[in-house]
């Protein structure tokens, strides 16, 4: 269910839950190159936490609402996918209840894109990044901030185990204009 907010951003609902990450073969994981931070954090509980792939860690904010995780690139990339894995039958006040999606090229112009609610999450709840237009099936920003409004049962501190961001896989072929896939397309996508 979504809706439209006041400001233009639009709020969506998100309920359950995937196990495992299910994403698009065309995507790729794109904030391994990126510079990572955290508005607070418990220690032993910091950014590593939400990037070793092990759903027994997390991150644990440490203050006031929100609680932010930035991510910042070297250039302007392309993104479609944010994947937050959160676990509300373990962490229970602890799980975000409400999230902000944010971009920009960095913390002095970032623009809400995408409001959502989760609602008793349990694993990889997808966020697209697509607009209400078709056209727009991705962001084109240098940094994404993760902004974690509010939590289950009026919590304080926040609970994400793991977070992942997902844009367009590369062209193959460099300055041609579009993607072929086949073997053969790609045979004959040069003129001899």
């Amino acid at each position: 269910m979504a809706t439209e907010s006041s400001e233009g951003e639009e709020e969506t609902k998100l309920t359950g839950g995937t196990p495992q990450l299910v994403v698009d073969r065309d995507l790729r994981e794109m904030a391994k190159n990126a510079a990572w931070s955290v508005s607070s954090c418990k220690p032993g509980n910091g950014v590593s936490s939400l990037r070793d792939d092990n759903y027994e860690t997390y991150w644990q904010s440490d203050g006031a609402q929100p609680h932010l995780v930035n991510i910042q690139f070297q250039k302007k990339v392309k993104l479609q996918l944010v994947a937050l894995y959160v676990d509300f039958n373990l962490d229970e006040s602890y799980t975000p209840s409400k999230v902000s999606v944010r971009a920009g090229d960095g913390f002095h112009n970032l623009k809400e894109i995408k409001t959502v609610e989760l609602v008793k999450p349990n694993g990889w709840m997808n966020i697209p990044l697509s607009g209400n237009d078709p056209r727009e099936t991705f962001v084109n920003t240098f940094m994404l901030q993760i902004a974690v409004l509010s939590n289950h049962l009026n919590g304080r501190d926040t609970h994400v185990r793991q977070i992942k961001v997902f844009g367009p896989q590369p062209n193959p072929i460099p300055n041609q204009p579009f993607q072929f896939t086949s073997t053969e397309f790609i045979t004959y996508s040069t003129i001899r």
